[in-house]
């Protein structure tokens, strides 16, 4: 029998330094720029606030790696 992924059972990421973590954690993994929003919230709930404005403080070195 299939069991259902409990959303309940995820963190959050509201900080900008874990939400910056976890996206380093994804570049490295070849993760592209483009899906790192549709990872990261397969696992967790995402400020979304947050996210964008670490992409903006950090996109000189995302633009780098894609």
């Amino acid at each position: 029998m299939l069991q259902d992924i409990d959303d309940s059972a995820k963190q959050r990421l509201t900080e900008p330094a874990d939400i910056l973590h976890a996206i380093l954690l994804l570049v490295d993994r070849g993760c592209p720029v483009d899906l790192l929003i549709v990872e990261m919230t397969k696992y967790f709930y995402v400020d979304l606030d947050a996210f964008e404005a670490v992409l903006d403080a950090e996109q000189d070195h995302f633009s780098d790696a894609a």
